[in-house]
C-alpha cells in the first residue's frame, strides 16, 4: 500500500479527484494518509475532513523565517511516513533538505504542457492567461517528478487540451482540470502505487 501525502494551497480540486479514483478503484493499492496546506482557510482542508484524512496547515506565516518554517513542514512530512508526496497546487517551494530526503518520490501537477508556460512566476491562472496571450492552440497539464529546479523534473504524463474561440483564463483553466489534470494525475499516482514506472 503506497502511502501519499497530499500538499495544496487552495481549493485542493485535484486532491478531491484523488479521494475519488482512490474509492472507485481506479487508483489501486494507495491511501492518502496526510493532506498538508500553507494556507488555514484552503478549502482542501475541508475535503480531507470529508473524507476521513488527516489535514493540518504548516504556514510560513507561522514562523519567524523560512529556515524554522523549512523545518517544521519537514518535521509534519515526514510524522506522517509518506511513500509518495503529491504536489497538487501547492504554491511554496519545497526545501532542498526535503526535495534529496525524499528524491524520485515528489510529484507535481502543472497546467501546461511543459516546458511551454512553466518555471517562475507560471501558476494557476498565471498560466492559462499567458497560454492564450501567446495564442497557442493547444495546452494541457504535466505531471512530473520534483527537482531542484521549478517545473525541471523529468516529465510522467502529460495531456493536451485545445483551446477554443472565445476561451478566458477561468474557463480555460476549468477545462484543463476536467480534461486533463483530473485524469493525468491519478493516472500517475497508480502507476507509482503498481510499479508502472
Amino acid at each position: 500500500m503506497l502511502n501519499i501525502l497530499v500538499c495544496v494551497s487552495g481549493g485542493g480540486t485535484n486532491l478531491q479527484a484523488i479521494i475519488d479514483r482512490i474509492n472507485d478503484g481506479t487508483i489501486r493499492n494507495a491511501k492518502i494518509v496526510r493532506v498538508i496546506s500553507n494556507n488555514k482557510d484552503a478549502y482542501a482542508l475541508e475535503r480531507a475532513k470529508n473524507a476521513g484524512i488527516d489535514g493540518i496547515c504548516v504556514s510560513p506565516k507561522d514562523y519567524e523565517n523560512r529556515d524554522k518554517f523549512n523545518e517544521a513542514f519537514l518535521a509534519k512530512v515526514k510524522e506522517a511516513k509518506p511513500d509518495l508526496i503529491v504536489l497538487a497546487g501547492f504554491l511554496v517551494v519545497i526545501p532542498k533538505i526535503m526535495i534529496d530526503e525524499y528524491a524520485g518520490k515528489i510529484i507535481n501537477i502543472h497546467p501546461s504542457l511543459i516546458p511551454s508556460f512553466c518555471g517562475t512566476g507560471y501558476y494557476g491562472l498565471k498560466v492559462h492567461e499567458a497560454a492564450l496571450e501567446r495564442g497557442v492552440k493547444v495546452t494541457g497539464a504535466t505531471v512530473h517528478f520534483v527537482d531542484e529546479g521549478t517545473d525541471t523534473g523529468p516529465i510522467i504524463l502529460q495531456k493536451a487540451v485545445y483551446i477554443e474561440k472565445g476561451d478566458t483564463p477561468k474557463v480555460l483553466q476549468q477545462r484543463v482540470m476536467e480534461e486533463a489534470e483530473w485524469q493525468i494525475l491519478p493516472k500517475a499516482i497508480d502507476m507509482i502505487a503498481n510499479g508502472e514506472l
